[in-house]
């Protein structure tokens, strides 16, 4: 994706896991919930690596064995300054979270001008990765009624699957929801949370190496 704002930042985050007889350990930074995520997904990283369980290095205490390895999922996030876009990457998917305002009026489904250029350039990413399932889903903050939000979230994530699809091959198959309020990733509290909360989430496999 090709964007002419600085990334603020770029959280890459790695684990680690090493498993002894009787305990279940995990390590990993906890993420808000996102509609729809696969219950215990796996990556398509590879294997587990192999560890030789009579290594002396080990040091396991006496008639200790280990429990299965298991691969964590990588995930690396960079967001614009401003925070209008946030582009997520783990082995197994690509997830793109745009902020209404940077695609709608207020209370609005219609597509601002400026919003045909981002979604194209998400386009271009699915078209590079050649996925051909695409979720596009809406949310809101928990301002209005939740019946309102449902209609206007869907309205959205409506709008966004639209015009993808004029960059997408014939063949893609789309899921399109509307969540309202559910799923927030900010505190509803805030303004500065609420406009994180009102966006539209673009995401597919990630089937290639790009």
């Amino acid at each position: 994706m090709t964007t002419t704002t600085t990334p603020r930042r770029l959280a890459t985050l790695t684990a680690t896991l090493v498993l002894l007889t009787g305990t279940v350990g995990t390590v990993g930074t906890a993420g808000a919930a996102r509609a729809d995520d696969p219950p215990n997904s796996t990556t398509n990283g590879g294997p587990p690596p192999v560890i030789d369980a009579s290594s002396p290095a080990l040091m396991l205490p006496d008639g200790a064995t280990l429990a299965p390895a298991k691969v964590l999922d990588i995930k690396q996030i960079v967001e614009e300054e401003g925070g209008e876009q946030r582009r997520e990457d783990t082995n197994v998917d690509v997830t793109f979270a745009l902020q209404a305002e940077v695609l709608f009026p207020k209370d609005s489904a219609k597509l601002s001008p400026s919003a045909t250029a981002r979604i194209a350039a998400i386009a271009a990413e699915i078209n590079k990765q050649a996925s051909r399932r695409v979720r596009v889903f809406g949310f809101t903050d928990d301002l209005g009624s939740y019946e309102h939000g449902l209609k206007l979230s869907k309205e959205r994530a409506d709008a966004v699957q639209l015009e993808l699809a004029k960059n997408l091959d014939p063949g893609t198959t789309f899921d399109i929801r509307g969540y309202s309020e559910d799923y927030p990733i900010a505190d509803n509290a805030t303004e500065e949370g609420r406009k994180k909360n009102r966006r539209v989430e673009v995401s597919f496999p990630r089937t290639s190496g790009g």
